[in-house]
């Protein structure tokens, strides 16, 4: 059984990947599952899809706990231990990283132990995020090696019809350009045969009994959500260009997080890690003084804010 699993951020199309390579097996002859699992539904979370595959009947359900292909779509996840990805690796497991890096810099700066194979992207000009799924179904189904290009393009056209026929088109070019792109890790991925994981009985607990006050939830308690460092979900950072702002504040007044506040010189600044990257400043701003650049990785090789 082939057991692939997806990750990225909200609004890259990770959904959208595993239905195409879901749909790509099936045309294949494959028994097919596959699923999205997500927790915040806002653009820059991060998610995770899965994908089975076989010959035969899938019994197996849940989430994949021993991928044999993990695909990640944005490298910064790399840098958030929530975020699961080297959850379940082992040295044969195939992973796919669509990158400006090289597969040897992505070994030398995270700890992955199976096979790293690199999906590298231009980063000028830089395909718009919701490409990116397309993409790296495409490069995974060259992976597998059972998935012809034919059947990967006719799962987009099936999955992507009610887009339109420009979209249909443009989303095929991509994926048959990764699909090419790693032609010579065609097959790289070998499908566990050891079958559906043995079931075992979970064992019993004995959680602590703690105070009211330290066990109930605190939903009227004020200043927890800056504890919670939001900007690791964003994948696009809003900047200000301080010579066109005109000092009006709506952008301060409207951000639901209330990451922008206004020095004593009445100019705006914005607290990056707190700033979700939801982009409603940009829209409101009537200077259009605030543009929008891809995150990317510090010099340290942490992502999210800097």
């Amino acid at each position: 059984m082939y057991r692939i699993r997806f990750h990225g951020r909200g609004g890259q199309g990770i959904k959208t990947a595993s239905r195409i390579l879901g749909t790509a097996f099936f045309l294949e002859g494959f028994e097919v599952q596959d699923a999205p699992r997500y927790g915040a539904e806002r653009r820059g979370a991060p998610i995770f899809a899965y994908v089975r595959a076989d010959q035969r009947q899938i019994n197996e359900r849940g989430i994949i706990q021993t991928p044999d292909l993990v695909v990640v779509a944005d490298e910064t996840l790399l840098d958030i231990p929530a975020a699961g990805i080297i959850q379940g690796i082992t040295r044969q497991t195939a992973i796919l990283i669509y990158s400006v890096h090289s597969a040897a810099t992505l070994k030398d700066r995270y700890p992955l132990q199976g096979q790293v194979v690199s999906l590298i992207h231009a980063q000028s000009p830089q395909p718009h995020s919701s490409f990116i799924g397309t993409i790296c179904a495409g490069g995974a189904a060259q992976l597998t090696g059972v998935i012809s290009e034919q059947s990967l393009k006719e799962a987009i056209r099936q999955e992507l019809t009610d887009h339109g026929f420009d979209a249909v088109k443009g989303n095929i070019a991509l994926a048959t350009t990764a699909y090419n792109q790693v032609k010579s890790y065609n097959g790289l991925v070998v499908p566990d045969s050891t079958g559906s994981l043995p079931l075992k009985k979970p064992g019993w607990i004995e959680l602590p009994f703690d105070e009211a006050r330290l066990s109930a939830p605190a939903i009227h308690a004020t200043l927890t959500s800056e504890k919670v460092k939001t900007g690791l979900w964003r994948s696009l950072r809003p900047v200000i260009d301080l010579h066109s702002c005109r000092r009006c504040g709506l952008c301060c007044q409207l951000c639901p997080e209330g990451a922008i506040h206004l020095d004593q010189q009445n100019q705006p600044e914005i607290d990056y890690e707190h700033c979700k990257g939801c982009l409603i400043c940009l829209e409101q701003c009537p200077a259009k003084a605030i543009t929008a650049v891809a995150e990317e990785l510090s010099e340290s090789g942490t992502g999210g804010a800097l």
